[in-house]
Protein backbone atom coordinates (compact mmCIF):
# COMPACT_ATOMS: atom_id res chain seq x y z
CA UNK A 1 0.00 0.00 0.00
CA UNK A 2 1.14 3.93 -1.06
CA UNK A 3 1.60 5.67 2.05
CA UNK A 4 0.76 9.44 2.41
CA UNK A 5 3.44 11.95 3.25
CA UNK A 6 2.14 15.32 4.45
CA UNK A 7 5.31 17.44 4.26
CA UNK A 8 5.53 21.21 5.50
CA UNK A 9 7.71 24.60 6.51
CA UNK A 10 7.23 25.37 9.98
CA UNK A 11 8.35 28.24 11.84
CA UNK A 12 9.33 28.00 15.58
CA UNK A 13 6.25 29.53 16.43
CA UNK A 14 4.39 26.94 14.50
CA UNK A 15 3.37 28.88 11.58
CA UNK A 16 3.12 27.45 8.32
CA UNK A 17 2.17 30.96 5.98
CA UNK A 18 3.96 31.75 2.85
CA UNK A 19 6.82 30.01 3.37
CA UNK A 20 8.70 31.61 0.13
CA UNK A 21 8.86 34.78 2.69
CA UNK A 22 10.99 32.96 5.46
CA UNK A 23 12.01 29.51 4.27
CA UNK A 24 14.32 30.69 1.37
CA UNK A 25 17.78 31.76 3.02
CA UNK A 26 18.26 28.12 5.20
CA UNK A 27 18.39 26.24 1.19
CA UNK A 28 22.07 24.54 1.31
CA UNK A 29 22.78 21.65 -0.78
CA UNK A 30 22.07 18.95 2.29
CA UNK A 31 18.48 20.88 2.64
CA UNK A 32 17.80 20.19 -1.56
CA UNK A 33 18.78 16.75 -1.72
CA UNK A 34 16.55 15.57 1.12
CA UNK A 35 13.54 18.05 -0.81
CA UNK A 36 14.78 16.10 -4.20
CA UNK A 37 14.61 12.67 -2.51
CA UNK A 38 11.19 13.27 -0.92
CA UNK A 39 9.85 14.14 -4.19
CA UNK A 40 11.66 11.45 -5.93
CA UNK A 41 10.36 8.89 -3.98
CA UNK A 42 6.71 9.97 -4.51
CA UNK A 43 5.00 9.55 -7.84
CA UNK A 44 1.56 11.33 -7.36
CA UNK A 45 1.25 14.58 -5.17
CA UNK A 46 -2.11 15.46 -3.29
CA UNK A 47 -3.36 18.73 -2.84
CA UNK A 48 -5.90 21.13 -1.37
CA UNK A 49 -6.69 23.91 -3.41
CA UNK A 50 -4.98 26.68 -1.48
CA UNK A 51 -1.66 24.86 -2.37
CA UNK A 52 -2.75 23.85 -5.67
CA UNK A 53 -3.64 27.60 -6.97
CA UNK A 54 -0.24 28.46 -4.99
CA UNK A 55 2.15 25.57 -6.80
CA UNK A 56 0.12 26.05 -10.36
CA UNK A 57 0.86 29.80 -10.31
CA UNK A 58 4.51 29.02 -10.17
CA UNK A 59 5.73 25.74 -10.91
CA UNK A 60 4.70 25.61 -14.58
CA UNK A 61 7.30 28.28 -15.38
CA UNK A 62 10.28 27.20 -13.34
CA UNK A 63 12.89 25.30 -14.78
CA UNK A 64 15.91 23.59 -12.23
CA UNK A 65 17.96 26.35 -13.70
CA UNK A 66 15.90 28.83 -11.93
CA UNK A 67 17.25 27.56 -8.57
CA UNK A 68 15.59 24.10 -7.42
CA UNK A 69 17.03 21.11 -6.98
CA UNK A 70 18.34 18.90 -9.70
CA UNK A 71 15.59 17.49 -11.76
CA UNK A 72 13.14 18.72 -9.47
CA UNK A 73 11.16 21.07 -11.54
CA UNK A 74 10.57 18.78 -14.52
CA UNK A 75 9.48 16.33 -11.49
CA UNK A 76 6.98 18.02 -10.04
CA UNK A 77 5.62 19.91 -12.99
CA UNK A 78 5.14 16.36 -14.81
CA UNK A 79 4.44 13.86 -11.93
CA UNK A 80 0.69 13.50 -11.25
CA UNK A 81 -1.29 15.66 -9.17
CA UNK A 82 -4.57 15.00 -7.37
CA UNK A 83 -6.67 18.28 -6.34
CA UNK A 84 -9.33 18.41 -3.94
CA UNK A 85 -11.83 20.97 -4.33
CA UNK A 86 -15.41 22.17 -4.33
CA UNK A 87 -14.68 25.46 -6.43
CA UNK A 88 -12.28 24.69 -8.54
CA UNK A 89 -13.69 23.19 -12.07
CA UNK A 90 -10.98 23.22 -14.18
CA UNK A 91 -7.21 22.51 -13.92
CA UNK A 92 -4.26 24.04 -15.70
CA UNK A 93 -1.10 22.50 -14.66
CA UNK A 94 -0.08 19.45 -16.64
CA UNK A 95 -1.71 16.39 -15.42
CA UNK A 96 -3.77 17.73 -13.19
CA UNK A 97 -6.55 15.67 -11.56
CA UNK A 98 -9.65 17.20 -9.77
CA UNK A 99 -10.92 14.84 -7.17
CA UNK A 100 -14.63 14.25 -8.16
CA UNK A 101 -16.97 12.73 -5.06
CA UNK A 102 -16.02 12.11 -1.78
CA UNK A 103 -12.12 13.21 -1.37
CA UNK A 104 -11.51 10.38 1.62
CA UNK A 105 -12.68 7.57 -0.84
CA UNK A 106 -10.22 8.99 -4.09
CA UNK A 107 -7.41 8.69 -1.35
CA UNK A 108 -7.74 5.53 -0.39
CA UNK A 109 -8.35 4.36 -3.80
CA UNK A 110 -4.95 6.00 -4.61
CA UNK A 111 -3.45 4.20 -1.39
CA UNK A 112 -3.79 0.98 -3.27
CA UNK A 113 -3.06 1.61 -6.30
CA UNK A 114 0.52 0.02 -7.22
CA UNK A 115 3.43 3.07 -7.06
CA UNK A 116 5.47 5.08 -4.74
CA UNK A 117 4.66 7.66 -2.06
CA UNK A 118 2.13 10.14 -2.42
CA UNK A 119 3.11 13.41 -0.93
CA UNK A 120 1.03 16.55 0.19
CA UNK A 121 2.89 19.66 0.70
CA UNK A 122 1.23 21.96 3.30
CA UNK A 123 -0.95 21.08 6.21
CA UNK A 124 -4.20 22.98 6.26
CA UNK A 125 -7.87 21.32 5.80
CA UNK A 126 -7.74 18.52 3.66
CA UNK A 127 -3.93 17.22 5.98
CA UNK A 128 -6.29 17.12 8.78
CA UNK A 129 -9.42 15.43 7.33
CA UNK A 130 -7.35 12.64 6.15
CA UNK A 131 -5.39 12.40 9.46
CA UNK A 132 -8.15 12.30 10.90
CA UNK A 133 -9.61 9.51 8.58
CA UNK A 134 -6.69 7.39 9.17
CA UNK A 135 -5.19 8.38 5.62
CA UNK A 136 -1.66 10.15 6.36
CA UNK A 137 1.02 7.87 7.63
CA UNK A 138 4.04 10.51 8.27
CA UNK A 139 4.00 13.87 8.67
CA UNK A 140 7.17 15.93 8.02
CA UNK A 141 7.53 19.39 10.02
CA UNK A 142 10.80 21.01 8.12
CA UNK A 143 11.28 23.51 11.22
CA UNK A 144 13.10 26.55 10.51
CA UNK A 145 14.72 28.51 12.84
CA UNK A 146 13.10 31.64 12.62
CA UNK A 147 10.15 33.40 14.80
CA UNK A 148 7.22 35.42 12.93
CA UNK A 149 4.45 35.97 15.48
CA UNK A 150 1.67 35.85 13.23
CA UNK A 151 -0.19 33.59 10.80
CA UNK A 152 -1.57 30.34 10.35
CA UNK A 153 -0.17 27.97 12.62
CA UNK A 154 0.36 24.27 11.37
CA UNK A 155 -2.15 22.48 13.34
CA UNK A 156 -4.82 25.45 14.14
CA UNK A 157 -7.95 23.50 14.19
CA UNK A 158 -7.20 20.09 14.50
CA UNK A 159 -8.89 17.80 16.76
CA UNK A 160 -6.38 16.22 19.71
CA UNK A 161 -3.61 13.99 17.47
CA UNK A 162 -0.98 12.01 19.40
CA UNK A 163 1.87 11.09 17.40
CA UNK A 164 4.88 9.07 17.53
CA UNK A 165 8.10 10.30 16.47
CA UNK A 166 9.50 8.18 14.16
CA UNK A 167 13.05 10.35 13.13
CA UNK A 168 14.51 13.37 12.85
CA UNK A 169 17.25 15.26 10.37
CA UNK A 170 19.22 18.50 11.44
CA UNK A 171 20.59 21.00 8.55
CA UNK A 172 23.57 22.77 9.18
CA UNK A 173 21.52 25.73 8.66
CA UNK A 174 19.15 25.14 11.20
CA UNK A 175 16.40 23.42 10.22
CA UNK A 176 15.29 20.06 11.65
CA UNK A 177 12.95 17.62 10.19
CA UNK A 178 10.56 15.81 12.44
CA UNK A 179 8.85 12.84 10.83
CA UNK A 180 6.05 12.07 12.97
CA UNK A 181 3.58 9.13 12.06
CA UNK A 182 -0.16 9.80 13.61
CA UNK A 183 -1.56 7.39 15.92
CA UNK A 184 -4.54 5.84 15.06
Amino acid sequence: MRKVIVSVFVTLDGVQDDPHEWSLGHWTDEYSGYARDQLFAADALLMGRVTYEGFAGSWPTMTDEGGAPEGFADRINTMPKYVASTTLRELDWTNSHLIEGDVVDAVRGLRHQPGGDILMYGCGGLARLLTGRGLVDEIRLWVHPVVLGRGEHVFAGWDETPMRLLRTRTFASGVVVLTHEPQR
